[in-house]
């Protein structure tokens, strides 16, 4: 999904209200997937860029740092949005350059660069685990995930016939995404409620799903649910399966740091509630490496174990 459109309509906006109203849209779940989050908070630095009235190359930096916090501070678990913005902006800080208008071109031949290896990413990744897809196969899978979708989509291109059971997702209902996309792709569909996982998850041959981040150790933030249904799987004897690009790693959780789950209004569960009852609306859980068959990712299927070994050879500017 690019963004561009929006943003040009948008681009007659002061620098401050770009940065403003991305991150409000990507806080408040407008936009939403890690991956069309990172796009968004990209092509609004890039319109940042062109209304910079910086004069120095240190001004400018600050400028583009002030914005990396603002786009942090939105959504909590979004480890592949500040991954890329911090290569752009690393990239920028070593450009030889100290023209303005030099450092715009820098910022935006990284951003082009960033958003081609984020689609080449998704691809390599969806081929690859395709091949985990035979034909007469039931996948089960959680929440919204785009690259799950596309991995969906090249196993039907190959000519596999398969079923996927997917779940609601309360409270936002992302699987209701997942499940249009999947019709519309003419694969063979079932959606159930998030408490029937476990009376359905013996009915598929494997479970995939999407990551939201992905700690040093090799456990995996997603939607909440995910480490319920990682269990149940485990149980059933079912493998299961991470589908995400390798900079979903959250170089944080290196120095013993957890990754924090975002608490979300509670009026997303209940929005009128007795004023006396607590409401807990965390977004995500945390599914330990154990129950992990694979992290499908652009580099192959990985024991998520080795991760960082992975991390650090391939994207050695993150640490």
């Amino acid at each position: 999904m690019r963004l561009t459109n929006y943003y040009a309509t948008e681009a007659s906006k002061s620098m401050a209200d770009i940065i403003q109203v991305t991150a409000e849209k990507i806080r408040t779940l407008q936009v939403k997937g890690a991956r069309n989050v990172a796009i968004a908070a990209i092509e609004a630095l890039q319109i940042h860029s062109t209304q910079t009235k910086a004069q120095t190359k240190t001004q400018f930096l600050n400028e583009l740092r002030e914005a990396q916090n603002i786009f942090a501070a939105a959504r909590e678990t979004e480890p592949l949005m500040r991954n890329v913005l911090r290569g752009i902006i690393n990239q920028t800080q070593t450009a030889p350059n100290q023209n303005i208008q030099d450092l715009y071109e820098a910022i935006t031949t990284t951003a082009n660069q960033f958003l081609k290896d984020l689609e080449s990413s998704k691809e390599k990744t969806a081929e690859i685990g395709a091949k985990r897809i035979q034909e007469g196969m039931v996948v089960f899978t959680h929440c919204h995930s785009s690259t799950v979708t596309r991995l969906l989509a090249k196993a039907k291109e190959q000519g596999k016939t398969f079923r996927v059971i997917c779940t609601e997702t309360r409270p936002i209902f992302q699987g209701r995404t997942t499940a249009k996309e999947l019709i519309d792709l003419d694969i063979e569909t079932t959606f159930i409620v998030d408490s029937a996982v476990r009376s359905y998850i013996s009915n598929a041959d494997l479970v995939v799903v999407g990551a939201d981040a992905i700690t040093s150790e090799g456990n995996v933030v997603n939607k909440i649910g995910t480490g319920n249904i990682a269990v149940l799987a485990h149980e059933a004897r079912k493998p299961f399966y991470v589908v995400s690009e390798l900079l979903k790693f959250d170089p944080e959780t290196l120095n013993g740091i957890y990754e924090k789950i975002e608490q979300r209004n509670p009026n997303e569960i209940w929005n009128e509630a007795p004023p006396k009852l607590t409401v807990c609306n965390p977004a995500f859980d945390v599914t330990p490496n154990r129950y992990i068959q694979g992290l499908i990712c652009e580099e192959g299927i990985i024991p998520p174990q080795t991760i960082l070994e992975i991390v650090r050879r391939k994207y050695p500017w993150i640490f």
